[in-house]
């Protein structure tokens, strides 16, 4: 975990993010933990690449079930590769189109690596040493095995088609419905997969292979955050994943979004694009609720609660069209640790950021309303889920009347604050009661005469009375004890 100077300058500031991080990396514990002593030199080979290919993922697989570890891993690198060669500007049409459509079959060749991708592709590497995902692709389970096959041929296909579409046309996404169709090969089907892979190892409910809205809305939610936060640098490499149907009703060119003169229209189009990745939000969290296995559920969650909390940091946001704007280390710690809880906290995590996007829209956007109801949205899913309110409280709400009367949630609240100062009263009195009583056991074993002052009370003397009456009563009472 390395630090740069601007680092230390901004966790000077926000300690409570350098909290998180401290927090994270000394208290996390894995669910489970990978044994590198008992794994082949190919397989860890895997686990490097895995590691240069995307730090944040490598991270929760690792701590992956046994019965997932392998396959997960293998699928994912799998994954990548198709990407790699997709998003390689450098490869011919014909060659990337071939390799795309003819990958899955390439898993089953010994041996087989690329290195022809161009020198600045990230990924290269991957491609470069890809014999070793073979090698273990070979070894895992013959039900797992097909899976990755099937999702890869239907990935490769489906990256062809719009590479190929994209060769032609430079405005391949033109309407909502291409938008969702690029964002299923690339991440719909993805959620897919991975079902099929958690239901498979019987640790998650068979029941989510019969909703796949609800895996189709994993990947989504996921992809469209991404296209969103990376339309800089998509721009600046020429690509656009932006819908035109979207982005045609702000300005003539897709350009004219990055003029600074343009910045309040682009602004709106921004939020029509995150409106249109919200609506996923709620059926990933009704697909979260359906995974049994804690590391199955760190694995699927944590991405989820980052996509969220990345909406937030890009809506409304100017920065968006000027550069790669992310959530910051301390911030993704935190998102970590609340995310890891359980299925109710982490609804909390979609709760949170759902109101602070809410707070940052403007009835100056065009787009104020649907926002405003997506927000909502999510909210009453969760509260469907974890009620704020007891039965009664819903009850009272439900029945009560309308009309100049205070409003049913006035009265909730009135009735739950009058619970209140009862509750604290009978506590301060029952305390004072106590208090008192040991006060004056303590005193009577300290020799207190109690009967002299009940006696003087009886009589109706209730001040202090005379020096001589004092004596007086001294004589009267004095048997001599001490």
């Amino acid at each position: 975990m390395g630090f740069k100077l601007t680092d230390i300058l901004y966790y000077t500031i926000h300690m409570n993010e350098f909290k998180s991080i401290a927090q994270w990396y000394t208290w996390h514990e894995p669910v489970h933990e990978r044994d590198e002593t008992k794994e082949d030199p190919s397989l860890q080979i895997c686990f490097k690449l895995l590691v240069l290919t995307s730090r944040s993922f490598s991270a929760v697989i690792q701590e992956l079930h046994p019965e997932l570890l392998v396959p997960v891993a293998i699928f994912y690198l799998t994954l990548r590769g198709l990407d790699t060669i997709e998003d390689d500007m450098t490869i011919p049409l014909a060659k990337k189109e071939a390799l795309l459509r003819n990958f899955h079959n390439i898993l089953e060749k010994d041996g087989w690596n690329f290195n022809e991708s161009g020198p600045d592709e990230k990924d290269r590497e991957l491609l470069v040493q890809f014999q070793n995902a073979i090698i273990e692709f070979k070894k895992i389970k013959p039900a797992y095995r097909a899976i990755i096959k099937d999702i890869t041929e239907k990935m490769g296909n489906g990256m062809a088609d719009f590479a190929r579409d994209a060769e032609h046309n430079a405005n391949a996404v033109n309407t909502i419905e291409d938008y969702n169709m690029y964002c299923h090969y690339v991440a719909g089907l993805v959620g897919e997969g991975l079902t099929k892979l958690f239901v498979e190892s019987k640790l998650a409910n068979p029941v989510l292979l019969e909703r796949q809205h609800l895996q189709e809305s994993m990947g989504l939610f996921l992809q469209k955050t991404n296209v969103i936060r990376d339309v800089r640098e998509d721009f600046e490499d020429k690509r656009r994943f932006w819908p035109t149907e979207i982005w045609s009703k702000y300005v003539d060119k897709f350009e004219d979004l990055f003029k600074p003169e343009n910045i309040d229209i682009a602004m709106n189009c921004s939020s029509e694009m995150v409106l249109n990745a919200m609506t996923h939000a709620d059926e990933c969290m009704f697909y979260l609720a359906g995974l049994k296995e804690q590391s199955v559920f760190n694995f699927a969650a944590i991405p989820q609660a980052m996509a969220i909390a990345t909406l937030e940091v890009v809506f409304r946001n100017p920065k968006l069209f000027r550069r790669n704007v992310k959530i910051t280390k301390g911030q993704a710690c935190q998102i970590m640790i609340e995310s890891t809880q359980n299925h109710q906290i982490l609804c909390e995590v979609f709760r949170k950021f759902a109101k602070k996007i809410h707070r940052k829209n403007t009835p100056k956007d065009p787009n104020f309303l649907k926002i405003s109801i997506a927000c909502g949205k999510i909210e009453q899913f969760i509260e469907s889920l974890y009620p704020t309110q007891d039965p009664k409280a819903i009850a009272q709400l439900q029945s009560a009347q309308t009309g100049t009367e205070k409003s049913p949630i006035d009265k909730v609240k009135a009735e739950q604050a009058k619970q209140d100062t009862i509750y604290l009263f009978v506590t301060v009195i029952g305390s004072l009661l106590f208090l008192t009583i040991i006060m004056i056991w303590v005193a009577y074993l300290f020799g207190a005469r109690f009967d002299v002052a009940i006696a003087e009370l009886l009589k109706g003397k209730l001040g202090r009375g005379s020096p001589v009456e004092a004596k007086e009563a001294i004589r009267r009472y004095d048997h001599g004890e001490l």
